[in-house]
């Protein structure tokens, strides 16, 4: 992995919030590491919903009796 020196900043959280944070981490993990844990795999997440969204498709069947309208033989 491939570190970039940036600077760094401090962010407000509850003090449960903050407990819940320090449970997803394992032992050395900083909060930054969890951090970027949770947003590398929110990210796959919502690649994988966008790819696999079907609110726009139609099924097979549907798009081969419309294909059949329009284009008979």
């Amino acid at each position: 992995m491939e570190f970039i020196e940036s600077m760094t900043t401090t962010i407000s959280l509850s003090e449960e919030m903050k407990e819940k944070l320090r449970n997803l981490g394992k032992a050395g993990d900083s909060y930054d590491d969890v951090i970027r844990r949770m947003y590398a795999f929110t990210r796959k997440n919502m690649l994988l919903e966008y790819i696999y969204d079907e609110s726009d498709s139609v099924s097979i069947d549907t798009a081969l009796a419309e294909a059949h309208k329009r284009w008979p033989k």
